[in-house]
C-alpha cells in the first residue's frame, strides 16, 4: 500500500521540499547543507529534488517565490501601495516596522535564512534583491523623494531613511527571540514609528515655516 508520502501531488511535494530546504538552510546555512540532507529531511531521494528543481538556482528562486506569494506578503505589499496612494507617511513607516516584526514572529526561518545568505554572499541573497528587495526599495525611495519635494519630509537621503526604519525593526526582531528584550511588539512599533516621524517630518507637515 502506498504511503502518504507517495500520495503527495506534484505541488505538495514541491512545497514539502521547499519547506525542508528552508528549515535546513535557516539552521545550518547554505555551506553546511547538502541536497542529500534536504532529501533525507523530506523522506525522498536526491533524484526527486532535481525532478522538481533542475538546478539549485531553481530551488533558491522557488524559496523566494514561496515567501513572496504568501497571503501575508501579498497583504503587506497591497497595504504599502495603499499608504503610498494616500500619502500616509506615518502609516507607511508603521506598516514597515510591523510587517518586519510580525514576519519574524510567524516564521523566523526565512529571516534567518536571508541572514545566512547575506553573510555567506550566497546566490539566494542576489535573487531576493533582484526579485523583491530592489523593486520595493526603488518604489519606497521614489515615494519618499516625492514627499520630500512636497515639503512633507526632510531632505535626508531616501535610501538612508528606508535602511533606518527597517534596521530598527530587524534588530529588535532578531534579538527579541533571545528573551532579553522585555517589550511588547505594539509598543515597539509605535516607538519606532514615532522616532522615525520625529526625525524626518518636514516643515509643511509639522506646521513650521521653512527657514529663510
Amino acid at each position: 500500500m502506498p504511503t502518504a508520502a507517495h500520495r503527495l501531488t506534484g505541488a505538495d511535494r514541491r512545497r514539502q521540499l521547499i519547506e525542508a530546504a528552508m528549515d535546513l538552510f535557516s539552521r545550518k546555512g547554505f555551506a553546511g547543507t547538502t541536497t542529500r540532507e534536504i532529501a533525507l529531511a523530506a523522506g525522498v531521494s536526491e533524484a526527486i529534488i532535481f525532478r522538481h528543481f533542475h538546478t539549485k538556482s531553481d530551488l533558491y528562486t522557488a524559496i523566494i517565490e514561496h515567501n513572496l506569494r504568501s497571503a501575508d506578503a501579498q497583504q503587506t505589499i497591497s497595504a504599502i501601495e495603499d499608504c503610498i496612494k494616500r500619502d500616509d507617511d506615518e502609516g507607511l513607516f508603521r506598516l514597515i516596522v510591523k510587517a518586519i516584526i510580525e514576519g519574524h514572529r510567524k516564521d523566523a526561518r526565512f529571516e534567518r535564512l536571508m541572514l545566512h545568505a547575506g553573510l555567506e554572499g550566497h546566490e539566494l541573497a542576489t535573487i531576493y534583491r533582484r526579485e523583491f528587495g530592489l523593486p520595493i526599495f526603488d518604489s519606497l525611495r521614489a515615494y519618499i523623494d516625492r514627499r520630500q519635494r512636497a515639503g512633507a519630509l526632510r531632505s535626508i537621503d531616501p535610501g538612508a531613511m528606508i535602511v533606518a526604519i527597517a534596521g530598527m525593526a530587524n534588530y529588535y526582531a532578531l534579538n527579541v527571540e533571545s528573551g532579553d528584550l522585555n517589550f511588547k511588539d505594539e509598543e515597539i512599533v509605535e516607538a519606532f514609528t514615532r522616532i522615525m516621524m520625529d526625525g524626518v517630518r518636514g516643515p509643511s507637515a509639522s506646521g513650521k515655516k521653512k527657514p529663510i
